[in-house]
């Protein structure tokens, strides 16, 4: 059918390759014109095109000269010129595509043609890396070009100062992390004066491992979170009841879904342990949770594959990347379970204090392209969720490697033992080999083997990447065994030492499908890249974890009925259709748990783009009277109208409503219940409403204007992010326990987005009553500070402490102001007491 629909209508992607040619081959045109060019001559260039900007003219219509420009600025400054190819990247970049080019084919130097020409329009753009190393090499590498053009370039890390966060955005070119810029929003949303933000509005980002960042990673969001004091020694009783269960008896584990449940037998067990009635009453809600996360931790949290020990800590192992994910923990207390599992300290839980997805924070620049070796499998992903299209780009020289069958293996002992006689036959014709394995156990097994066998070689793993670019860049060169898990090292050419071509160049050794094609071809290219020879080849066994979930089983059975010995492969075009047809199960399971986590956060995202946006109007406004004034007449008209719901005007309850004005608005008795009798009830809305503006400007013109505004910004600040961040983690509460809701016959996320919307209206209305209350009853002296409602010590960014710059207004807590510390009582009645 695919067949039938390119021959009427033609293939996409060579149209738009074709289309982009004709650019190209302008470009081209060009060269000796800007060959010809001084070098000041050439940076003039970056100011005329802005003048041309400034004057009408479009960077779609400059688009060929800035090329042309970048081109020739690269040649000057790193001696390599930008393939015609690179050129095609490039505009599929600018035009807001992800450019699928594959390994070698110069992805970093290709970002720099769309880079410098949106730049040009002074916006700020963001170049996103998967890490820190990258993204300061390719600031100082590719920042030769930027900066002998004229522009200026920052580089945006982990632990970086205030100061030196805001430099790097006020340039035109910012390299960073996804976690970085995407935490520095976060933050940007938390500071308590807008001279604290870092970030200028979100233009233009371009991500370099586009699927890494934007699939890989997207079932994690971000989360600044801040510790909640909680007993942690139900950890260790969880812990130690759960080591006493049997499996299958007492408890099921689904492989799966990676899930575990008591039985009833087992939940029995638990009462009698814990001497308690019912597990699963409501008041045995934490207990039962405990336990949950306990058999989590020891049935399906494995060491050296899902984490490590390392320094006393539990480290958290990337599945895709097989890094160590420093300061990440797991939530949830399932971090705390594995904790206790281990014998080590346990840490207190987190309250998140706030959140976003990938998903939502990329969505939000106005324009977003990424580069990668592998998109196209993940295509339906990328325009569903981010509405990216791919542009497969052609290689600048024909793909040499050979990519041969899959062997399988009925062991993974026998899989392990082949592995290490080719590495050892390769070897010894001095070809260098790149074996890629998906756990840092499977790395170090294959280490331990080439140990005996006396093959000298590389292992690269989460224990050990502080070398890990030098490590890969190494991997090509005569001889060279390097062992790595999944992705390491990615990012880092690998270029070939002499002589390695005549023997066969690269060869490529997976000792284990991924569940998803794309990580086994990001590891198949690492080979043959610029038209270089090379090999790749995938040893598997039915023991490895995708053969398990998918039904191995039948094919083991047979192979013992045959007689098949562990070292005896078979290479069956059966079993590697089964194999791939099991990768793309997986991969439509992941896009539905990534696709699922973004439709419970689009929940959330509605509601932080509220809050976010009223909150950056009221750091950025010099006078927040209106919105205080508006609140305050929300509040009267709700409680008016909540008092006053009856038909009959005789039955309204008019004296609660007047109780609750006095204490909460106005002075005791200032309003009675014959004030507000015949009224009706617009009226008695105005009526209260100007009782209250005139005790307020009163209030105003007695103490004076400027100390007014400040205490509105106080008062309002501190309300707002002391519920919303309540509401944070009431969402994620609720979120936990949503799915049972289907076992009522109820769809959960229509359930989540219901009651979601309702807590919000509550936090609202929450907000406002203690706005009003305070900016009505607390006393106002002339020293008041903003304040973070959380201690800054206990916050963290997925466990990096956050910046601890806070700019304070004043000397100390006025004794009459409300008690930081959210009592609602004043502060000389409250934490001030021993003052």
């Amino acid at each position: 059918m695919l067949g039938l629909v390119k021959k009427i209508f033609g293939d996409t992607n060579e149209r738009d390759v074709k289309r982009l040619m004709k650019t190209v081959e302008l470009i081209n045109q060009m060269e000796p014109e800007f060959i010809a060019l001084s070098d000041e001559q050439l940076k003039a260039k970056t100011d005329e095109f802005r003048d041309r900007i400034a004057k009408g003219e479009t960077i779609d219509e400059i688009l060929p000269e800035a090329f042309a420009t970048v081109r020739e600025a690269a040649k000057r400054t790193l001696n390599m010129r930008h393939f015609d190819v690179q050129l095609i990247g490039g505009m599929a970049l600018h035009e807001g595509r992800i450019s699928e080019m594959k390994t070698g084919e110069g992805k970093t130097l290709v970002g720099t043609l769309p880079v410098y020409l949106n730049a040009l329009l002074g916006q700020g753009i963001h170049v996103v890396t998967v890490n820190d190393y990258l993204a300061q090499r390719d600031s100082q590498q590719m920042g030769l070009i930027y900066e002998f053009l004229g522009m200026t370039v920052g580089v945006n890390l982990n632990g970086m100062d205030h100061a030196d966060k805001q430099l790097a955005y006020a340039c035109d070119i910012t390299y960073g992390t996804n976690n970085e810029f995407g935490f520095d929003y976060l933050r940007d949303n938390m500071v308590l004066y807008k001279e604290q933000m870092v970030q200028r509005p979100l233009y233009f980002c371009v991500i370099d491992e586009v699927d890494s960042i934007l699939v890989d990673e997207a079932r994690t969001p971000l989360i600044i979170s801040g510790q909640a004091e909680k007993s942690t020694e139900l950890y260790y009783a969880a812990d130690r009841f759960v080591k006493r269960l049997t499996a299958e008896e007492d408890f099921n584990v689904d492989i799966k879904v990676k899930s575990v449940a008591l039985t009833e037998k087992g939940a029995g067990i638990a009462e009698k342990a814990f001497g308690i009635e019912n597990l699963y009453d409501h008041a045995n809600v934490t207990l039962n949770h405990h336990i949950v996360q306990a058999l989590k931790a020891n049935v399906i949290m494995r060491l050296d594959v899902d984490y490590v020990v390392a320094e006393e800590e539990i480290m958290i192992v990337d599945e895709f990347t097989g890094r160590l994910m420093q300061g990440r923990r797991y939530s949830d207390g399932l971090h705390q379970a594995i904790e206790a599992k281990e014998g080590l300290e346990v840490q207190n839980e987190s309250m998140t204090l706030a959140t976003i997805t990938f998903q939502n924070y990329f969505r939000m620049y106005r324009k977003l392209a990424g580069m990668t070796g592998t998109a196209k499998t993940e295509e339906e992903e990328f325009k569903k969720i981010y509405g990216l299209e791919v542009l497969q780009v052609p290689t600048n020289k024909p793909n040499q490697r050979q990519d041969m069958p899959d062997i399988v293996y009925k062991s993974e002992k026998g899989k392990f033992t082949a592995v290490v006689e080719e590495i050892v036959e390769r070897h010894k014709k001095n070809q260098p080999v790149l074996v890629g394995t998906i756990s840092i156990e499977n790395s170090e097994l294959v280490s331990e083997m080439l140990k005996r066998k006396g093959v000298k070689h590389r292992v690269l793993n989460a224990k050990y990447h502080a070398e890990e670019a030098e490590i890969v860049s190494q991997a090509g060169q005569s001889g060279i065994v390097t062992i790595a898990t999944n992705m390491a090292g990615r990012g880092t050419d690998i270029i070939l030492g002499d002589g390695v071509s005549e023997v066969g160049g690269l060869h490529i050794i997976g000792t284990e499908r991924h569940e998803s094609r794309r990580i086994d071809n990001q590891l198949r290219g690492r080979a043959g890249r610029q038209g270089d020879p090379g090999s790749t080849q995938f040893y598997l066994s039915l023991g490895d974890e995708l053969m398990k979930r998918f039904g191995a089983d039948n094919v083991l059975n047979m192979m013992d009925r045959l007689g098949f010995e562990e070292d005896q492969p078979i290479e069956s075009k059966m079993i590697t259709r089964a194999v791939e047809s099991a990768q793309k199960r997986v991969e439509g399971n992941n896009f539905d748990a990534r696709k699922n986590v973004l439709q419970y956060d689009d929940v959330m995202n509605q509601q932080r783009e509220i809050i976010y946006k009223q909150r950056r109007e009221i750091l950025e406004s010099e006078n927040i009277k209106n919105v205080v004034m508006e609140m305050i007449k929300n509040v009267i008209d709700r409680v008016v109208t909540a008092h006053c719901i009856d038909d009959i005007p005789e039955n309204w309850e008019l004296q609660e409503v007047a109780d609750y004005v006095n204490s909460k608005l106005l002075d005791e008795g200032r309003v009675t219940r014959d004030d507000l009798w015949a009224k009706e009830i617009e009226d008695m809305v105005e009526y209260i409403f100007q009782l209250v503006e005139t005790k307020y400007n009163d209030r105003e013109e007695r103490i004076g204007s400027e100390l007014v505004r400040e205490f509105e910004k106080v008062i309002v600040l501190r309300s707002v992010d002391s519920k919303w961040m309540n509401h944070i983690d009431a969402m994620d509460q609720l979120r936990q326990g949503i799915h049972l809701r289907a076992y009522g016959g109820t769809d959960p996320l229509r359930e989540y987005q219901f009651e979601g919307f309702e807590m919000f209206n509550d936090m609202t209305a929450n907000i406002q009553e203690e706005v009003a209350t305070y900016i009505m009853k607390a006393q106002i002296e002339g020293n008041q500070e903003r304040q973070a409602v959380v201690d800054e010590k206990k916050v963290s960014t997925n466990g990096e402490p956050a910046e601890k710059n806070p700019v304070h207004v004043g000397e100390q807590i006025g004794r009459n102001d409300p008690c930081p510390c959210g009592s609602g009582k004043k502060y000389k009645q409250c934490h001030g007491q021993s003052s």
